[in-house]
């Protein structure tokens, strides 16, 4: 069986040469993205020629509020596309009796705006191997679609109406199930029985129910593709899927989470995937496809395994119980090497954390790192391992090669970015942000970039202009360099936690400060209500 990898790149490949031979074409949408089309030109002629054999019904986005007359379903047809009409609503005449299509293979119908398909609408279309129902606000499907023994694909994605699927256990070829955004209320009946079950999504889907059955993940051995959304599932039931490439699911603990990792230990990595530990929503910004994220979790001493070829990874609002030791070396990978992928760290409200990696321990590839409300944290990178602190005073370079962002937000203890035996290089830093981290004193930053005869690409934020004017560099000349380009990061009085990123005047950020204390003052001296508004305004006006 070929992975879903090599299909798509046999697919990219036959795409490729079709846009060569310009027979497809590339175009922009409302939305500015880059999608295929085909040409014109070709499209009538291909519908010139599936006039006869083999004999297709197109009618897509014609603005259609009739359902095709019934002649037109004819017995040697094999390909109906309707889609994206909107007003449709009816497919079929409900006075009629089911259409006769035996040779049908392709039924596309998403965007229709259908409300109902007649119960015996599928009775003679033995040979239906592909049907897309997609974003219709259908609410159930007709029992007929439980004898399509036939069928491959059944996508109802975005079917937002939908509450009832018949029987699947006749599937027994089906290898395209798509439920991601039904009102479904429990699992299908028969889908134990679909042994042939490639691509399964239930994003958003069994918002009721808080997991999937016991024992039926693993019995749907020729998985590829497995997205469960939020929905919580067992470590052991997915390590079970031998053929597993790409996997987007919610674990219920680290214990999971690691079960999942040992098993892949001996197997190739998954292609893609995005793995939250905990109950908490996915976070809407994603950088990559190699991706877990930590929410209300407590970390403890023992070790957290990590997918080894991870690219991304976001700890949120957990409670670390080791803070004698720098919580990135809890972290391993699931098979030897370092986090040498690892290229975006999120770090946001960590109790009891005070360091954040040790020398050995940090992603030498990283390109984003942001901290943010970590208010026990005191170091960036320690040197508490034996082999630095007995370097004596010779001060040693820590390269970054890649990192471009560094946001840190809200850390009332941190002292020190690393130790003062060591300098950390950033030669490809092009944003550099500080806010309310009062308590640090020195920048062990050495950026060549600054140093080269091309001005550097390169954005610096902080809060507080006498903050900035009492750091110290290990190189003094740099502070001077920097300022042209540093900006004062002010804090938005309206909306608390956000901020004004511009080049604010000492004089407008004092104004900006004696705002939001005033805020303060009235939410907490006086009742929430009209009243309230109107005074908040006149504050902000006068000041």
């Amino acid at each position: 069986m070929d992975s879903r990898q090599a299909e798509f790149d046999r697919g990219h490949a036959i795409m490729n040469k079709l846009l060569r031979n310009c027979l497809l074409e590339v175009f922009h949408g409302s939305d500015n993205e880059r999608s295929i089309r085909m040409h014109d030109l070709v499209r009538d002629m291909a519908l010139h020629i599936t006039r006869a054999k083999p004999l297709f019904l197109v009618k897509a986005d014609m603005g259609l509020r009739e359902p095709p007359k019934v002649q037109e379903w004819s017995e040697d047809l094999e390909k109906v596309s309707l889609m994206w009409n909107g007003e449709l609503e009816d497919l079929y005449p409900l006075e009629m009796s089911p259409p006769k299509c035996p040779m049908l293979t392709t039924l596309l119908l998403p965007g229709c705006g259908i409300k109902s398909i007649p119960e015996g609408f599928f009775n003679h279309m033995d040979g239906l191997k592909i049907l897309k129902l997609s974003l219709n606000p259908i609410k159930s499907l007709p029992n007929s679609i439980s004898n399509l023994k036939n069928l491959t694909a059944l996508l109802l994605a975005y079917c937002d109406h939908l509450e009832y699927v018949p029987s699947l256990s006749k599937l027994r070829v089906l290898k395209e199930l798509d439920l991601r955004g039904t009102k479904i209320k429990e699992v299908p009946h028969g889908m134990q029985n679909l042994s042939s079950l490639k691509y399964l999504n239930l994003e958003k889907f069994l918002k009721n129910v808080n997991e999937i059955p016991s024992g039926l993940l693993s019995r749907l051995s020729c998985l590829q593709d497995l997205n469960v959304g939020r929905t919580l599932i067992s470590g052991k039931e997915v390590s079970e899927l031998k053929k597993l490439e790409t996997f987007k699911g919610s674990f219920y603990d680290f214990d999971n989470l690691n079960m999942y990792l040992q098993a892949f230990h001996s197997r190739e990595d998954l292609s893609e995937f995005i793995i939250l530990v905990g109950k908490r929503k996915w976070k809407t910004e994603i950088y990559t496809s190699k991706r877990i994220e930590l929410w209300d979790c407590d970390i403890y001493p023992n070790q957290i395994m990590l997918p080894r070829h991870i690219e991304e990874l976001h700890v949120t609002n957990c409670a670390y119980y080791g803070e004698e030791y720098p919580i990135f070396s809890r972290f391993v990978l699931s098979s030897l090497g370092t986090l040498s992928s690892l290229k975006y760290l999120v770090i946001w409200q960590i109790n009891n954390m005070k360091k954040l990696f040790s020398p050995n321990s940090m992603p030498l590839n990283l390109k984003e790192l942001k901290v943010s409300e970590c208010r026990q944290l005191e170091e960036i990178i320690a040197s508490e391992e034996i082999g630095w602190e007995e370097r004596g005073r010779v001060t040693m370079e820590f390269c970054l090669p890649e990192l471009k962002r560094v946001d840190l937000k809200v850390l009332p203890k941190l002292k020190s970015i690393c130790s003062v035996d060591l300098v950390v290089v950033c030669e490809s830093l092009e944003w550099f942000a500080v806010k309310l981290c009062r308590k640090l004193k020195r920048m062990p930053l050495k950026l060549p970039q600054v140093l080269s005869s091309s001005p550097p690409k390169l954005c610096i934020y902080v809060d507080q202009k006498c903050w900035w004017e009492s750091v110290t560099w290990d190189d003094p000349d740099i502070k001077s360099l920097l300022k042209p380009f540093l900006s004062l990061a002010v804090k938005r009085p309206e909306m608390p936690g956000t901020w004004i990123d511009s080049n604010y005047s000492w004089i407008d950020y004092l104004k900006a400060e004696l705002k939001l204390e005033a805020l303060k003052f009235i939410q907490k001296y006086i009742s929430f209500g009209k009243d309230t508004k109107k005074l908040t305004s006149v504050v902000i006006l006068e000041l």
